[in-house]
């Protein structure tokens, strides 16, 4: 080596570190590339992604070949600076090459092209999969005998080989959802993480309560019946006879007022057009209430607890509302459940959902031992509170300015640690 003249040497080792860099960006960019962007870009017919993918999928083989060309690039740098130096400076020279050869190894091959690659993953990865795979084949022998050692020593540690799965947990989708930014409009986010939470939510969360449903008695006279159905502002109304707990069914009024067009509109046809009632248990999660319902070609269900007991009545309007939002029109007449007032606070209904509270305030009322905010007074007073009275739960100063015997019919929520 002594007769190599020193430019082609230097020559060499300047190959060499790039070499180095290119090995090192290779290895952080194929680790960093989203795995689902390059899936949907190889569905797309996109080759360098079909290979990307094709070499994640044996990451044992992948990174043996990358680190494997990595060392054997960086020793023989090594091998050729130490040389350089000898002719050079001679055997002071072995002090000063390991120390410059660490400091543009460092910054050359290693954290300059890494960083890129990590902001840059996709076009680093792309292009250098031709190559790595070239060298895989190439390198196979050596891939494989490093293979064999490096997997039976983590085998020998008890330590599983599988390639990475590709599934997502909900919370992993959600942190997804979350940190997507601009390339989701705002209001898809929300849909998004609402279908997510679906889950979680029970039909008692989203129902109306039995003390706001309304429903037809069919003791009652038939001209207040009539009455009732020529006002209803629904389509579908619970029909029962004496008590609630008693329901018979469903009708729906358009075909009602259809009968009574032919004058053949009486109490009989209108018991004779009654659907049986589709029940639903209180706990069922609205996603499975929602697969009930399109089974069984229902808008409509009657929540009941574990006794059987009518707690409310969810529609399918009010599960998808979970999904896209509010869309529905208000009943008129009804206030709403929640006022702004001038000095921060807010009036609601004690009626109103502490969900819905959360998700339009957003605020973090508790939610495990109440579903409303009668609920939650109660549940903290253990009484029901005469108005005028005042306490703290958390961070939220909660008021009551006007109960009823059985209930709190409006409360003054405010946050003091909202700006």
């Amino acid at each position: 080596m002594n007769d190599v003249p020193l430019g082609i040497l230097s020559l060499a080792l300047f190959l060499l570190i790039l070499l180095s860099a290119f090995f090192s960006s290779s290895e952080t960019a194929m680790m960093a590339v989203n795995r689902y962007r390059i899936k949907t870009r190889a569905d797309q017919g996109n080759r360098s992604a079909i290979l990307v993918l094709k070499l994640l999928s044996a990451p044992d083989k992948l990174l043996g070949t990358i680190l494997f060309g990595n060392n054997v690039a960086n020793i023989a740098a090594s091998t050729l600076a130490t040389v350089i130096a000898l002719r050079l400076y001679g055997v002071a020279g072995l002090a000063y090459a390991p120390l410059l050869l660490v400091f543009v190894v460092l910054i050359f091959a290693e954290v300059a092209p890494k960083t890129l690659a990590a902001v840059n993953p996709e076009r680093i990865a792309f292009p250098a999969a031709w190559v790595l795979a070239f060298l895989q084949i190439a390198l196979a022998p050596f891939v494989w005998l490093v293979k064999i050692f490096s997997n039976g020593l983590l085998r020998m540690l008890g330590v599983r080989i599988e390639a990475p799965g590709d599934a997502l947990s909900n919370e992993e989708l959600r942190a997804a959802v979350n940190e997507s930014g601009e390339m989701l409009n705002t209001s898809h986010q929300e849909m998004l993480l609402r279908i997510l939470e679906m889950e979680k939510v029970t039909v008692e969360d989203v129902m109306v309560p039995r003390s706001d449903m309304e429903a037809i008695d069919l003791d009652d006279e038939w001209d207040e019946i009539v009455e009732q159905l020529a006002t209803s502002h629904h389509t579908r109304v619970p029909v029962f006879q004496g008590s609630l707990d008693n329901v018979l069914g469903v009708v729906h009024i358009r075909k009602m007022f259809y009968l009574s067009q032919m004058a053949e509109f009486n109490k009989e046809t209108m018991v004779s057009m009654i659907r049986a009632p589709h029940f639903i248990p209180e706990n069922t999660s609205i996603t499975h209430a929602l697969t009930n319902l399109q089974d069984q070609r229902r808008r409509f269900g009657i929540v009941v607890d574990e006794y059987g007991d009518i707690k409310g009545l969810v529609t399918l309007e009010l599960i998808l509302e979970e999904v896209v939002g509010e869309f529905t029109s208000s009943v008129p007449g009804l206030d709403d459940e929640i006022t702004p007032e001038e000095d921060g606070s807010y009036l609601v209904r004690g009626n109103a959902y502490l969900r819905d509270i959360n998700r339009q305030l957003g605020w973090s009322l508790p939610t495990e031992n109440a579903k409303t905010v009668n609920g939650l007074i109660i549940d903290h007073l253990e009484d029901i509170p005469d108005a005028a009275t005042c306490f703290r739960i958390g961070d939220y100063t909660i008021e009551i300015v006007q109960s009823r015997d059985t209930s709190v019919y409006i409360a003054r929520l405010m946050n003091p640690n909202q700006g």
